[in-house]
């Protein structure tokens, strides 16, 4: 798997790493960068946000408990998130056991971080657990768990991928 540098060398771009060890060369395709994280954290996202709300609408329609109604959205969230790299390295040419291998070690760290933050989001927010399908509630708090999981993903992903790991070993399949 190809790395992008860190803290022993030059990343991909060129330049040094920054203080923070991130590619300082601020180069076209943002290597290590504000605007790749963002990329990676919204692709993690939408796997995620995807899995996440299918769990809860089923554990609600289904009027389970919360503790597996949440089990079943995180699962789904995990499902779906790798899925999506999953399809992405395989349209690449990569085999099926390559393709779960990369899914894995791009994806694992991104997922636990957006899950632990958007589950705990969710349930601060008084009220949002015991909320139904129709109220405003359950897609408002499920709407800003997803912004705040966003925003502190974000920087784990650039921490990540400025050192050669989560999204950055995707890099050679796009």
């Amino acid at each position: 798997m190809h790395e992008h540098g860190g803290a022993d060398g030059p990343a991909e771009g060129g330049g040094p790493p920054d203080a923070d060890g991130a590619d300082g060369a601020g180069g076209a395709d943002d290597a290590g960068g504000w605007g790749t994280a963002a990329r990676a954290t919204l692709h993690c996202l939408t796997g995620c946000a995807f899995g996440e709300i299918l769990g809860l609408v089923i554990g609600t329609a289904f009027a389970w408990h919360n503790l597996p109604t949440m089990v079943t959205a995180i699962a789904l969230a995990f499902v779906f998130g790798y899925s999506l790299t999953l399809y992405a390295v395989l349209r690449a040419g990569l085999g099926v056991s390559a393709a779960v291998k990369v899914a894995l070690t791009a994806d694992t760290v991104s997922i636990v971080v957006m899950e632990a933050v958007d589950n705990s989001v969710v349930a601060l927010v008084p009220g949002a657990l015991d909320a139904q399908l129709t109220d405003l509630l359950f897609w408002g708090s499920l709407a800003l768990s997803f912004v705040i999981a966003f925003v502190v993903t974000t920087p784990v992903n650039r921490w990540m991928i400025g050192r050669g790991r989560g999204h950055a070993v995707l890099h050679p399949y796009h």
